[in-house]
């Protein structure tokens, strides 16, 4: 691999050509950080309406306070998450056509399976000669992460899977998703995906910055396409080993994220009941409604340096916020670069040490 892939590209794949960011240089031989971002949104940076978490440290820093990607931004920008960033390369991967300044699809295009989603990543992978992955997914990203990691589980070391949902629509569900299309737009549908509905009453300047950027950076008929295929899914195939026979799971560690009365809450909760409890973290944000990673980075932030110091990366990180709120994971394992870490971590919940169930309530 090059030292640096830094910037743009378009990936050849089995199911047509990915679009994708790559923000840094390989650091030996550390997996890469690839991200998959949620229906609606994508990676381009835009004003938002978000404040800024930390005061910035520079001109040139306080003119990208308001700087936002429509998923990920907030997050990789802030202050604390350079830390982390300095160590991996950072892939951004945009679906099919989501991307700024897409070309539409042309009339009957069949728009790709959540599972084709996953089997194009590895094209990804193959493409910057990273050896493993560690993913972070929002919704239907963290969705096809997932089945990234079932199919090809010796490409994915670690996942963050934010507001992710395991269960495919029954035909309720459908024909609700349906009728609302009938009756709201396409971004009022994606806002009431992405938001609570105290959000969407009460955080009046958050979800109308959004409205205006999914209505006019993403083209209408390409996101229609997914949102259409997102809600086809099937039921992720995966069980908590020994509850049946041959029971499918995710096989790295995996820090599971949603924010308080998020839509996605139930969803989380359930995936966390199908996973392995020994290898699962499972984060639920006070505070951050639909979107942890815009609304409260540095708690994400401080959660995922626990996640990485657990596979065996920067253990000499410093932990400050969620060490004084008593409510993380403590983990402790040493960073090598020539080989493949083993995963291990131990978790310290709100109630406890000792629980089965790695559960971190962060309210601080």
């Amino acid at each position: 691999m090059p030292e640096c892939w830094d910037g743009e590209h378009d990936i050849e794949t089995p199911y047509g050509l990915l679009h994708v960011v790559i923000r840094g240089s390989p650091k030996g031989n550390r997996p890469a950080i690839l991200t998959y971002h949620d229906v609606g949104l994508n990676r381009k940076c835009l004003p938002s309406l978000v404040p800024h978490p930390a005061p910035p440290r520079s001109a040139s820093a306080e003119k990208c306070v308001f700087a936002d990607k429509l998923c990920f931004n907030t997050f990789f920008n802030f202050e604390d998450m350079q830390e982390i960033t300095k160590h991996f390369v950072v892939c951004h991967v945009d679906a099919p056509g989501q991307q700024v300044g897409a070309s539409q699809f042309p009339q009957g295009y069949q728009f790709p399976s959540m599972e084709q989603l996953a089997a194009m990543l590895p094209s990804v992978v193959q493409h910057f000669g990273f050896k493993y992955v560690i993913g972070i997914g929002v919704g239907a990203g963290a969705y096809v992460l997932a089945k990234f990691a079932l199919i090809f589980p010796d490409l994915v070391e670690g996942l963050v899977l934010m507001n992710i949902d395991p269960n495919g629509k029954g035909w309720i569900d459908w024909a609700a998703t349906k009728l609302s299309g009938l009756t709201s737009t396409l971004p009022d549908t994606v806002l009431s995906h992405l938001f609570s509905q105290e959000e969407l009453m009460n955080n009046t300047e958050l979800v109308q910055s959004y409205r205006q950027q999914i209505g006019n950076v993403v083209n209408q008929a390409n996101l229609q396409l997914f949102w259409n295929m997102y809600n086809s899914r099937r039921d992720l195939d995966i069980n908590r080993p020994g509850t049946v026979p041959n029971a499918k799971t995710l096989r790295c560690p995996v820090m599971l994220v949603v924010g308080d009365n998020a839509p996605a809450e139930d969803g989380v909760v359930e995936c966390n009941s199908k996973l392995d409890p020994t290898t699962t973290t499972f984060l639920k944000m006070a505070d951050s409604g639909g979107l942890p990673q815009v609304t409260q980075p540095g708690k994400l932030t401080e959660a995922f340096k626990y996640f990485l110091q657990g596979m065996g990366y920067m253990p000499s990180a410093s932990m400050t916020r969620l060490a004084r709120s008593r409510t993380a994971s403590l983990t402790s394992a040493s960073s090598v670069d020539g080989s493949r870490p083993q995963p291990c971590t131990h978790s310290e919940s709100a109630e406890g040490l000792g629980q089965v169930n790695h559960t971190m309530e962060v309210s601080c």
